[in-house]
């Protein structure tokens, strides 16, 4: 029980690194939940930073999700969680997944708040299972290519993610796991999908960039 306890507890401070906050203040000097989306994700930091600040920010926010519960994965293995296999085998495995991926939009470092968990949720998926995380990724890139709207592309990999697990005879827990974590991340979307039902969910490409401390962003105005 304690080795479980600990590990929520790395899991959440895992989770709740701002990358996103941090690539903003030490590199344009700016708090990134004053422009753009208001998110501390990889997309808002994209848009609002840089590209290359971008990436970082999501290889960081992937990493973050990845590393606990690969953590979680190897105790499991080891027999760490003996006492709780009554209750279901792999639970913790996703008790420390779902903690890492609301920790993202709930960051005790930034007062609770976050981003919309969708490449944190990523990391969480790779480490359960590589093939399904690979699969949900592609997802996202393809939705990304086509449609050009990255809420929409989050939402559909997610959604799908537990039909892939599925397919790959993944552990029921894990398959449980995709079908709450779609539910949280588009929980957390809820303003893109406003917009998108507005018809005024911008697409990549289609912003006027807007100078933001000397780079290019999406301007002063933080989207509601």
């Amino acid at each position: 029980m304690l080795a479980a306890l600990l590990l929520i507890v790395f899991a959440y401070f895992m989770g709740s690194l701002p990358f996103g906050y941090w690539i903003g203040k030490i590199l344009k000097g700016i708090d990134i939940r004053e422009h753009g989306s208001g998110s501390t994700g990889a997309t808002n930091v994209w848009r609002c930073v840089g590209k290359v600040p971008g990436a970082l920010v999501f290889l960081g926010d992937v990493g973050k999700g990845t590393v606990p519960v690969l953590v979680a994965i190897a105790v499991d293995n080891a027999g760490g969680f003996k006492d709780l296999t009554f209750v279901y085998p792999q639970l913790m495995p996703c008790v420390v997944a779902l903690t890492a991926l609301i920790a993202h939009s709930k960051s005790i470092f930034l007062n609770f708040s976050g981003g919309k968990s969708a490449a944190t949720g990523l990391g969480t998926l790779f480490a359960l299972n590589p093939i399904g995380g690979f699969l949900t990724f592609v997802t996202f890139v393809t939705m990304v290519f086509v449609g050009r709207i990255v809420s929409v592309a989050s939402i559909t990999a997610v959604a799908l993610c537990g039909v892939y697990f599925w397919f790959l005879h993944a552990p029921a827990t894990y398959i449980g796991y995709c079908v709450v974590g779609f539910l949280y991340v588009t929980f957390r979307h809820k303003a893109n999908i406003k917009r998108l039902l507005n018809g005024t969910e911008p697409r990549i490409g289609d912003q006027k960039k807007n100078e933001v401390n000397g780079t290019l962003g999406l301007g002063e105005m933080k989207t509601q």
